[in-house]
């Protein structure tokens, strides 16, 4: 029986722009959520503003993230080898899933927090709130302005510049809350936008977790239908049979596809891997491919001629 095994092994590594630009912009981004925070840190406390420090942790969590993905760029450039042989893709995927636990635990405890200080609200310092959530709110609009023009792909990046987003948001509400505690002396607001920070948090650390994990347990990517797939596969030309389907992900944003094909009697097989492996780069943008392609084997009942004997070979 005649087969043709396809590994067809393009990462899609390219980039709109290269690694060593994407690392100098997360340095930059880091560096100015570092030095914000620290002064957020300072102010809060001065101010007695859960609100502010809430913001600060949350800017922690983001230090960390854009701290692991400049790792997990450095460990994900290793090329395969040993017993590691589809590279270190996948740290990106485990730095996120830490991230994402880090961001839950600090969002349950600042939800705890904010409870408290519904019952029982310090006096709050609402200029000194509204003035760093001002800046705050300036910080990571250029924060994720250098994100955004970062490989987005990535599962630490993505990860990252959602965080900077949750802070932007998470900045307005507690500029609104400054600007209640200093209009109306309404120092309860403190609290409900550090719940509103808190939520943002928990919400943003799901998805993290939810997306590492998904690329961990080696789910389909998402927008990635097998069905839809196999279907595809079955009803190219000459194809009787597609089994031992498998999709996922090698890395987030690097989908992988392998199957074993069956094919009709006489079909040149390592042609059709070639044309099944097009269709799935084409229609699919599947580029990591491992097809085996066998001949199904001819209908029982159909009528086999034996080769005759030679003149002379009869009995």
């Amino acid at each position: 029986m005649a087969h043709a095994a396809s590994h067809d092994h393009h990462h899609a590594h390219g980039h709109p722009i290269s690694a060593d630009a994407d690392r100098r912009l997360l340095i930059a981004v880091l560096g100015l959520i570092l030095a914000f925070m620290v002064a957020e840190v300072v102010v809060g406390l001065l101010a007695s503003s859960l609100a502010l420090l809430t913001d600060a942790a949350h800017m922690l969590t983001d230090a960390a993230a854009i701290a692991l993905a400049l790792v997990a760029l450095r460990i994900a450039a290793r090329p395969p080898g040993g017993a590691m042989t589809y590279g270190y893709g996948r740290v990106e995927a485990l730095s996120g899933m830490a991230n994402g636990v880090a961001l839950a635990l600090l969002g349950a405890w600042f939800v705890v927090e904010g409870i408290l200080r519904l019952f029982d609200p310090p006096e709050v310092a609402g200029g000194l709130v509204l003035a760093v959530a001002l800046v705050g709110i300036a910080v990571n609009l250029l924060a994720a302005r250098l994100l955004a023009r970062a490989n987005r792909r990535s599962l630490n990046i993505e990860g990252a510049f959602q965080h900077i987003l949750t802070d932007l948001y998470a900045f307005i509400a507690t500029a609104l809350a400054g600007a209640a505690v200093l209009a109306f002396g309404f120092d309860r607001a403190d609290a409900i936008a550090a719940l509103i920070v808190a939520a943002l948090m928990l919400r943003a650390a799901h998805g993290l977790v939810i997306a590492a994990g998904h690329v961990v347990l080696e789910g389909a990517p998402a927008g990635f239908d097998p069905s839809e797939i196999g279907h595809a596969l079955a009803a190219a030309p000459d194809v009787d049979e597609v089994h031992d389907l498998h999709v996922w992900e090698l890395a987030h944003g690097f989908p992988a596809l392998s199957a074993h094909v069956m094919v009709r009697p006489g079909v040149d097989c390592h042609a059709k891997r070639r044309e099944l492996d097009a269709l799935l780069r084409e229609r699919f943008s599947i580029r990591h491919t491992t097809l085996q392609v066998d001949h199904a084997p001819a209908p029982p009942g159909l009528l086999t001629i034996e080769p005759r004997d030679a003149p002379g070979e009869r009995a």
